[in-house]
């Protein structure tokens, strides 16, 4: 294995990661200043947000930062490089226009919060979750950027048990705040696809 293209796998991922707080940062502290009205926060949500951030950032991190596990090591190049780049570098500019879409609505758990509004507009035209579709193009590009199949594959486990776990019941609390608005918006979009899906 090439040691230069797995040093350079790494610092393209933690550059990413550190670009996606910086991304996060600002509407994190505006959101704040919004109240939350009602909040699903279940031990079952607790749960996925944990598998979250342990397939999406603290997995990786102890392999990029202490090769635990190298028996799972495999080689990359300039190709899959580049490949996990663009797949991230998207991943980021969806992130920049959810939050901007999204403004003082948004949330990081299933919260609505006080006046909530449905936004349709901007990058919710195209997707009713555009912030998944980000996290599973950040969750896709690590098996591209890092050399390891457990960093690497880590996050697209990590985030599909949020996923999968969360998606139904956010789809259904906003159903329940805003009735047939939302079911008529559902029925002209797809979940995190254009299209398809």
């Amino acid at each position: 294995m090439d040691a230069d293209w797995v040093l350079i796998g790494k610092i393209i991922w933690g550059i990413c990661l550190v670009a996606w707080g910086v991304i996060r940062f600002r509407p994190n502290i505006k959101s704040r200043k919004t109240k939350i009205e009602f909040t699903d926060r279940a031990p079952v949500e607790r749960f996925a947000m944990l598998m979250s951030q342990l397939g999406l950032g603290i997995i990786p991190a102890i392999w990029v930062f202490t090769g635990f596990p190298a028996a799972f090591d495999h080689a990359v190049g300039p190709v899959s490089i580049a490949i996990g780049t663009a797949i991230f570098a998207f991943s980021l500019h969806l992130f920049r226009k959810t939050h901007k879409a999204l403004g003082k609505m948004w949330s990081h758990s299933l919260d609505l919060r006080h006046n909530h509004k449905l936004i349709t507009k901007g990058i919710y035209k195209k997707v009713r979750h555009p912030m998944y579709t980000a996290f599973w193009l950040w969750a896709v590009s690590p098996p591209f950027l890092l050399g390891n199949w457990v960093a690497g594959l880590a996050g697209i486990v990590g985030f599909g048990t949020l996923f999968f776990l969360r998606v139904g019941k956010e789809e259904a609390m906003m159903e329940e705040r805003f009735g047939e608005k939302y079911r008529d918006y559902s029925a002209k979009t797809k979940r995190i696809i254009p299209g398809i899906y």
